[in-house]
């Protein structure tokens, strides 16, 4: 009876190297591990290999008013892949503050060869200033879904109203990722 060992050793192994592929992609590349890290080759773009233009806005004239930024985000890298929130967070004064997504955002999934863009757009309420209820934003920290690198650009745009009774959440939102010209 040596061949059921034998069968059960071959099992055994095959599942084991079954296991070690933690690449999770399906027979076209794809990520279907459910959200964790991507691969290297085709995963996650990192904001270092982009190209990034932050505006120009349609700024929001007055206090209570809502402004828009768009983020134009240019591959100059190995084809990669952003699905996720792009996370963003204003600065100034000392604090930070987190944008949250907005509603629907991160289910898209958008491919980049080399050269290729995407955009999303970062909505906000104006704020009044040093009232205590805004955030005197100078600087806007960019990261994208899948990596840990951030890069900080200006904020033009004034001051960013925050939500009432939660201090440290804007009254802003990051949307979903849209191939250019889509």
């Amino acid at each position: 009876m040596r061949a059921t060992p034998l069968v059960v050793t071959a099992l055994a192994a095959t599942l084991l190297l079954t296991a070690c592929d933690s690449g999770g992609s399906d027979d076209n590349g794809g990520d279907v591990s459910g959200g964790g890290a991507a691969k290297k080759a085709g995963g996650a773009c990192a904001i270092g290999t982009m190209g990034v233009e932050v505006g120009p806005a349609d700024v929001a004239p007055a206090v209570g008013d809502t402004g828009n930024v768009p983020v134009s985000l240019t591959n100059q890298s190995a084809p990669c892949t952003l699905q996720g929130v792009p996370g963003a967070t204003l600065k100034g004064g000392g604090t930070s503050v987190l944008v949250g997504a907005a509603a629907g955002a991160g289910k898209e999934k958008v491919t980049l060869a080399k050269g290729e863009s995407a955009t999303f757009t970062l909505t906000y309420v104006k704020g009044g200033g040093a009232d205590g209820k805004s955030l005197a934003a100078t600087s806007l920290r960019i990261g994208l879904p899948g990596t840990d690198e951030v890069k900080d650009f200006p904020w033009k745009y004034g001051a960013v109203a925050l939500k009432s009774g939660t201090p440290q959440a804007p009254e802003a939102s990051v949307g979903p990722f849209t191939r250019a010209g889509d």
